[in-house]
């Protein structure tokens, strides 16, 4: 009878998070080196920025990070401190909040974001155009609930 520890998925799984957490490591590195940018800031701010109107409830932007709203509102108000997003209420509603990017944010985002891009671009060399929209669907897949 077969080990549940030898389960094949199990190891597809670990194979997954192993190269995630490589590459974050080396993502995070040279985000900090180069554009001197924590890589949870840059995501952040880079989900801020690509958001309409270059802002984000707060609500949201914690469901989008899997953080606690508590988690996040501690990262934003370092961010919000080094001046790159602002918060703003909602006119609608005063209980809303919004993460907005200021002219600075986006001025450091978009350097960082070129950086990044670089970086992955290295990391995904070798990989054909058919290879990487092959890994989106099935990253999609898994992004299903």
């Amino acid at each position: 009878m077969p080990r549940a520890i030898d389960d094949p998925l199990i190891t597809t799984f670990g194979r997954l998070l192993e190269a995630f957490s490589g590459m974050e490591r080396r993502l995070a590195r040279t985000l900090e080196a180069e554009a001197d940018l924590p890589l949870t800031w840059f995501e952040v701010l880079l989900r801020v920025a690509r958001s309409p109107e270059e802002r984000l409830m707060m609500s949201e932007l914690s469901a989008q990070l899997a953080l606690t709203t508590g988690g996040v509102t501690r990262l934003v108000d370092r961010i919000v401190e080094a001046g790159y997003l602002e918060r703003v209420p909602a006119p609608h509603d005063r209980r809303v909040i919004w993460a907005v990017v200021t002219p600075q944010g986006h001025d450091v985002v978009e350097r960082a974001a070129a950086i990044h891009a670089a970086e992955l671009h290295e990391i995904f060399d070798g990989f054909s155009g058919t290879d990487l929209a092959r890994l989106d669907k099935l990253l999609d897949r898994l992004r299903q609930p």
